[in-house]
């Protein structure tokens, strides 16, 4: 691989690790926004990620004044957590899904042109679903 090539392919690395931190950090406000009482571990179920990324992705949302901790007793007398969003969380969490819609919707057409392309060649080759030629 060019020296070039390297670069530009660690650029782009580099941008999706920072898209895949920002999509972490929306999709976690958005749901303290709507299930502020949620843990660590049910917030890492429902996104498919681990705890420990869910704790430093909310860690940093903390320091950053996103989000404000309160304590509060459960029924069986079982101190849980309380994750609030700041004003600044919640101008925050509006950035962040314009970004995240811009992105998915940049994604969604560069994969519509390519099933488009794919099915044009397939089309040209008279091939058939089953895997047949006409």
């Amino acid at each position: 691989m060019s020296e070039l090539a390297g670069r530009a392919s660690c650029g782009s690395f580099e941008r999706n690790q920072k898209s895949n931190r920002n999509d972490l950090r929306f999709r976690i406000l958005r749901l303290l926004e709507n299930n502020p009482q949620m843990s660590h571990r049910q917030i890492a179920q429902e996104l498919g990620v681990s705890a420990g990324a869910v704790n430093y992705c909310i860690n940093a949302l903390i320091e950053k004044g996103f989000v404000k901790v309160r304590n509060f007793r459960e029924n069986d007398n079982k101190l849980r957590y309380l994750y609030l969003l700041t004003p600044e969380g919640m101008s925050a969490k509006l950035a962040l899904a314009h970004e995240f819609l811009i992105r998915k919707a940049l994604e969604y057409q560069a994969l519509r042109h390519e099933l488009d392309t794919l099915v044009s060649e397939l089309e040209d080759l008279d091939y058939k679903p089953d895997g047949q030629k006409a």
